[in-house]
């Protein structure tokens, strides 16, 4: 999710206190014969290139390159890419346009934009699901599920594109019983450049006797703008065997169980904030583990800024599971009986619904056009609840004075259990043992004042992690940070003191493996942004 996205979504939450899926499949680089041999040009004098400078979801950053290339076919993505070398001009890559910094439009002249590449079909030469990088998540689920049964443990929010999300490695509501996005990718597409300028298009594969296996491994967490551009992604489930479809990804529950817990900052004091901090995150210690009777159930605690005023607002949890369990409803009862014991003051708890489980889906999923306005989002891994200091710091920062915006989030999600059942360097993706993620974001709408929120939201951050320079370094709490959620700030020494580099939060002892991928497959360092991986000195 971006930072508006959870804006909108907690509006709901605060309240308690169309686009063609499929076509011909594409196997083995075969364009379908309507295509044009090169993609649209867009230049700045063409009337769509401000909608396409529009199409992003932070409001900070406006990409304006010399000119946008809107491929639809792996042919045309290489040409767009040559062309581009050819002129000496420095290219980057966008899918859906979620992104917490300006990865895209740094510096760039040309934006190879993937939004046309939508196709969601199954591939039966590969016998694995083919997902296009422009589609949104929201069409994955809708194809997958009706046309075979199946999913992918990917994120709540619709508008997010496969692009960006799967090769971040993904997560959603369904990881802690299914596991990340990236353990059920097959293979990946790659047009890369090599050292010669010239561009080509690569398929690199789990197979360990896969030449091109390391490219497939890089794009296991290893995020996106460092490698190449992604025209595709193959998945199915490890070990899954036969030509059947419906049984090489995993099926999702057929009914989801949902409701709402909300809480008014009226009735809030520190003491029953540090009550509710320490239940959540207690419970999440106790049942996290794979396989614990819980690893169906996602439970986002979405915690706004206190406003000022008589009416101080309020904040809710959402909770979420397997309704087909025998239990399901004793579990979700126990479980929020867990999260609000001895916590002082009005809960408001709302009545349990069913819903078949893509109706769930839909229900919390908001598209690109529910985002607007400007952010900054921070985030970090945990492998126990907060410490009772931290949350201190967080009811400091949320019921503050000094700081006049109030569009602020503290942001705590379910995490671990399958996810946690894979090897640290099997995946790019490091940090298997930890059972929450959470989100730090402030966002504004008034351009002048970015510094402020910014300020603002840097301390909250460095106050939350004084202990460990300012950042989340790896200790028996703490476990770095995720790379879909990238914070540019970690690369400053200013805001990180700590001593370890801003990979080493992200990628752990992974990060030199990926230098030595980046040094084969793009030598030429023509995949960069502030945070991509240097190539090895």
């Amino acid at each position: 999710m971006s930072g508006p996205t959870r804006r909108r979504f907690l509006a709901g939450t605060a309240a308690l206190g169309g686009t063609v899926l499929g076509g011909t499949a594409l196997v083995g680089g075969e364009a379908a014969a309507a295509e044009p041999e090169t993609a649209a040009t867009i230049p700045a004098s063409d009337a769509r290139y401000e909608d396409l400078v529009l199409r992003r979801t932070n409001e900070r950053f406006f990409p304006r390159p010399q000119y946008f290339r809107l491929p639809t076919t792996t042919e045309q993505v290489v040409r767009a890419v040559n062309d581009a070398m050819r002129a000496g001009k420095r290219v980057t890559v966008r899918s859906g346009g979620h992104c917490y910094e300006n990865f895209v439009g740094d510096g760039t002249e040309v934006v190879v934009d993937l939004s046309a590449m939508r196709q969601i079909t199954f591939d039966q030469r590969r016998n694995a699901f083919m997902i296009e990088p422009g589609a949104s998540l929201w069409e994955v689920y809708q194809r997958l599920y009706l046309t075979w049964g199946v999913t992918i443990p990917g994120g709540q929010c619709g508008g997010v594109a496969a692009g960006g999300h799967i090769q971040g490695g993904g997560y959603g509501p369904l990881s802690r019983s299914l596991g990340s996005v990236v353990d059920y990718l097959y293979a990946v597409e790659v047009v890369v450049v090599d050292r010669s300028g010239r561009a080509r298009a690569v398929v690199a594969t789990r197979e360990p006797d896969d030449e091109n296996h390391d490219l497939w491994w890089a794009h296991t967490g290893g995020g996106g703008g460092n490698f190449g551009v992604v025209t595709r992604y193959w998945m199915r489930t490890p070990g899954a065997t036969g030509s059947d479809p419906s049984r090489l990804l995993p099926k999702p529950p057929a009914v989801t169980i949902s409701t709402g817990v909300g809480w008014n900052w009226r009735d809030i004091t520190k003491e029953s904030f540090t009550r509710l901090l320490r239940n959540y995150g207690e419970w999440h210690e106790r049942n996290s583990a794979p396989g614990s009777r819980y690893a169906s159930l996602f439970s986002p605690l979405l915690i706004t800024r206190k406003m000022k005023g008589t009416e101080p607002g309020g904040f809710g949890m959402v909770v979420s599971m397997d309704g087909t369990l025998p239990d399901a409803d004793e579990l979700l009862s126990a479980y929020i009986a867990d999260v609000t014991r001895a916590v002082p003051g009005t809960t408001t708890i709302l009545p349990v619904t069913r819903r078949p489980w893509l109706a769930a889906v839909k229900l919390g999923s908001l598209s690109q056009n529910d985002e607007s306005g400007m952010y900054k989002g921070k985030a970090a891994y945990l492998r126990k609840r907060f410490t009772d200091a931290q949350i201190e710091t967080a009811y400091e920062y949320l019921t503050s004075t000094d700081h006049n915006n109030e569009s602020a989030l503290l942001w705590l999600l379910s995490y671990g259990g399958k996810v946690n059942t894979v090897a640290p360097d099997a995946t790019v993706l490091p940090q298997r043992d930890s059972i929450m993620k959470v989100i730090y974001t402030v966002s504004w709408t008034d351009p002048k004042a970015e510094q402020a929120n910014l300020d603002w939201i840097r301390r909250w951050y460095r106050a939350m992690y004084e202990e460990t320079g300012g950042v989340p370094a790896p200790n028996g709490v703490n476990d770095g940070s995720y790379i879909n959620y990238p914070d540019s700030d970690t690369t400053d020494p200013k805001w990180n003191t700590s001593g370890v580099p801003w990979h080493a939060l992200y990628y752990k002892d992974n990060y030199r493996r990926l230098q030595q991928v980046k040094a084969r497959w793009d030598p030429r360092d023509v995949f960069h942004h502030v945070m991509s991986i240097k190539p090895p000195r």
